[in-house]
């Protein structure tokens, strides 16, 4: 009986996206943004030194199809990623508006977001005063910290001491449609922070903010803040039915493994695990052992993005990729006859380009357990239709590219 696994790379895009110009970092747009093959020219060029050395090494990805998957999207060189497929592999194109996690996710799901979502500027004070008048009333605190676009790091960093001293909620946004807020595990208490979002996330559903998102962190200031596992979104659930709701509908169970549950709202998920991105692979390691007839195993893997993507470290992101690269090959090797696996991501966040956000590309597609073929430029929607129709299911939207 088939199995499917689904693993979303985030931000790791491959350039390409023919709307670049439409999406912007500060003020340059985001035309010729490619995370994989900058970060693949800086490795060729002895820029990404710093934990690692020389071309950057993706045997098991690059034999899927990888190298291909982003000169075919883009046309950009690939140093080190230069391997024949031996999978079958493509790219694809989003066609949803926003270069942020809903918007990916939903599309890979078969549900391309059905309206624009809602934004604050980028000014001094980002937020409006009812928004802030309501969420220190439910933090019941006189006042909120930051009130603006930052770094999530940075501004821990320079707001942390002041949040301790203060016990007012950090409060700050992006290019993307969120609305995030950090807080001290100890001081101002993990449950706390949690609730604060949950009561708050309505509000903002309803401005079409696609996610509040609960930002935890340990530390002072001699010591440094650092930002904890314990991170939740509260996302808007998906208006309409979705991969998941497909496979759990036609009897199927389906396994979230990262911030799936969150991203969806566990809308159709039957149980969903968080952690560092080293324990999310030991539990799809395990559930490559344990997952059942007809299951999905829908998983994220976020700290490219997190970590490396944002932060824009070429060395970090290239580390990370290596690493995970390792793993993808043990999983391989231990996938049963009839399993599906396809790696993809959510949108592109290039450590080479200006400003900290997400950039507009399109994603590779590698699939393992189907053969070796190339796929061609397909739509995010087609990902999910190629899944259900290797577990049997009918998909309500894409067309299947297996």
């Amino acid at each position: 009986m088939p199995r499917a696994f689904l693993v979303i790379m985030d931000s790791v895009g491959c350039g390409g996206a023919p709307d670049a110009n439409q999406y912007f970092n500060l003020d340059r747009p985001d035309t010729g943004a490619n995370t994989l093959a900058h970060i693949a020219q800086a490795c060729a060029d002895g820029r990404a030194e710093n934990g690692r050395s020389g071309l950057l090494k993706l045997p098991f990805l690059d034999a899927l199809g990888l190298g291909a998957a982003v000169r075919l999207a883009s046309g950009d060189e690939t140093p080190g990623l230069e391997l024949m497929p031996s999978g079958t592999w493509g790219t694809a194109t989003q066609h949803s508006c926003g270069k942020d996690t809903p918007s990916g996710h939903w599309e890979l799901a078969g549900l391309p977001v059905p309206w624009d979502w809602g934004y604050f500027p980028n000014t001094s004070r980002s937020f409006p005063e009812k928004l802030k008048l309501q969420t220190c009333k439910l933090a019941g605190t006189e006042a909120i910290l930051g009130d603006c676009h930052a770094s999530g790091t940075e501004i821990i960093r320079e707001l942390g001491e002041e949040h301790i001293k203060t016990g007012y909620p950090i409060c700050y946004t992006s290019v993307d449609s969120v609305f995030q807020i950090a807080a001290h595990e100890e001081h101002f208490g993990l449950e706390r922070l949690l609730k604060l979002c949950h009561e708050l996330a309505p509000t903002l559903h309803a401005m079409k903010v696609g996610r509040v998102i609960a930002r935890p962190f340990t530390g002072d200031l001699n010591t440094g803040f650092v930002r904890t596992t314990n991170r939740k979104d509260f996302a808007i659930a998906p208006p309409d039915s979705v991969l998941t709701n497909w496979v759990h509908d036609a009897g199927g169970v389906v396994h979230g493994v990262g911030k799936i549950g969150d991203i969806f709202s566990m809308a159709g998920i039957d149980d969903c695990v968080k952690g560092s991105d080293d324990e999310l692979f030991q539990h799809l390691y395990k559930l490559c052992g344990q997952a059942g007839d007809g299951s999905l195993t829908f998983a994220n893997f976020v700290e490219f993005d997190s970590l490396y993507g944002h932060r824009r470290d070429l060395s970090g992101y290239a580390r990370a990729l290596e690493w995970f690269d390792s793993c993808v090959g043990t999983f391989m090797a231990n996938m049963r006859d009839g399993d599906l696996l396809i790696l993809t991501a959510d949108h592109g966040n290039d450590p080479s380009w200006v400003g900290t956000d997400h950039t507009r590309e399109r994603v590779p597609v590698l699939c393992a357990g189907v053969g070796t073929g190339q796929v061609g430029i397909v739509d995010f929607v087609d990902v999910a239709a190629s899944i259900a129709k290797h577990l049997g299911v009918i998909p309500l939207r894409g067309r299947s590219f297996l």
